[in-house]
């Protein structure tokens, strides 16, 4: 009915279309605006939330609604680390949202958007290096973390009376010869708490032997 009212009934003035919001004729220069593909009333486009109007002032359309840009922050995924509005792209890690720039190491600060990194027991991210660094088990001659070499993902630990070698720290304390128990000969044949190889420990077994052999 309206339809056929408008039909006989022409807008007096200039006619700019139908407000999307009202559904009554925009007639008259200054009294719309277009915006969304759509045509207001000036006083019908307004924020959906708090309803200010929005000709001539930045706004936000989600799901053809209109949303002011304060209405439009609080919609917003906040930050799991700095607590602000994600503006822009999401980051997104263990169910969590952050900025890609405030993903970063606890340890070195570094950014780690679409970098590996791994997290400790209370959920703290580390870069890879640091998280070795932080956790990896010391050396007993050279006190290093034992962590892989730059570009690998896995390393080798010795373990010999309860302490932790690298492949080249773990030597004969008496001569330096390199210990593998792969290579024939250069196992270790430890002695009273020493790293020692097999020559070396016999050779103070035997020195032990003739001390006890003098003494008696």
């Amino acid at each position: 009915k309206k339809l056929m009212y408008d039909m006989n009934n022409p807008p007096s003035g200039e006619y700019f279309g139908r407000c999307a919001r009202c559904g009554e004729n925009v007639v008259g220069d200054g009294t719309g605006c277009v915006a969304m593909d759509q045509v207001f009333h000036v006083e019908c486009f307004t924020c959906s939330t708090c309803h200010c109007r929005l000709r001539g002032q930045p706004f936000y359309a989600i799901d053809r609604r209109s949303y002011c840009e304060s209405c439009y922050i609080v919609t917003l995924e906040k930050c799991s680390m700095c607590s602000k509005p994600i503006m822009d792209r999401i980051l997104r890690a263990m169910g969590k949202a952050y900025h890609p720039q405030c993903f970063t190491c606890v340890v070195c600060h570094r950014c780690l958007d679409g970098v590996p990194f791994t997290v400790d027991a209370t959920s703290q991210i580390h870069c890879i290096e640091d998280f070795h660094r932080k956790f990896a088990p010391r050396c007993s001659v050279c006190g290093n973390a034992i962590m892989p070499e730059p570009g690998q993902e896995e390393t080798v630990r010795i373990v010999a009376l309860d302490r932790s070698f690298h492949i080249g720290c773990y030597k004969c304390e008496e001569c330096g010869l390199l210990l593998s128990s792969e290579g024939e000969g250069r196992g270790c044949y430890p002695l009273d708490g020493h790293i020692l190889c097999k020559s070396c420990s016999a050779r103070r077994i035997q020195e032990l032997s003739s001390k006890i052999t003098t003494d008696c």
